[in-house]
C-alpha cells in the first residue's frame, strides 16, 4: 500500500515542509519590519527627551517663570517658588488677563502638575503649579 502511494507522500511531505519554510520567512520578515519601526519610534522619543532635557536645564527659565508674578497686578496674585516648583493662585482675573496668563505658559518648557480654573460671574480665578 505505501509502495504505491510514495511519491505522491514524499511530494505531499516536501510541500507542507516548503509551505512551513515560507511561513516562517514571512513572520521572521514582519518581526524585523515591526522592530525596525519600534526602533525608530523609540529613536525619535529618545531625541524628544534629550531636547526637554536641554530645555530643562536652561538658566533663563527660572527667569522666565518670575515673570508669571508681574504679568497682572501684585493684588491678583499668591505667588510660592521653591527651588524649581512654583504654585500661583490667580484671583479676579479678567478674561484679557487670563488668556495672556494661560499663552505665556503654555509657551514656557515647563511640567504642568496642576491647573485650575473657576469662573466668578465675569471673572476667573486660577491655580497653578508646575515644575521644571
Amino acid at each position: 500500500m505505501w509502495q504505491r502511494y510514495q511519491n505522491e507522500l514524499i511530494v505531499f511531505g516536501a510541500f507542507l515542509i516548503m509551505i512551513m519554510g515560507y511561513g516562517y520567512k514571512s513572520s521572521q520578515i514582519s518581526s524585523q519590519a515591526k522592530n525596525a519601526v519600534e526602533m525608530t519610534h523609540n529613536l525619535a522619543e529618545l531625541k524628544k527627551v534629550v531636547a526637554l532635557k536641554a530645555l530643562w536645564s536652561d538658566k533663563r527659565t527660572s527667569a522666565k517663570v518670575e515673570k508669571f508674578a508681574t504679568i497682572v497686578p501684585i493684588s491678583k496674585v499668591k505667588w510660592s517658588n521653591k527651588s524649581k516648583k512654583v504654585t500661583a493662585f490667580y484671583t479676579n482675573l479678567t478674561p484679557q488677563e487670563l488668556n495672556t496668563v494661560v499663552t505665556k505658559i503654555l509657551n514656557l518648557p515647563v511640567e504642568i502638575t496642576k491647573l485650575t480654573l473657576n469662573k466668578i460671574n465675569t471673572t476667573y480665578s486660577m491655580e497653578f503649579k508646575c515644575k521644571w
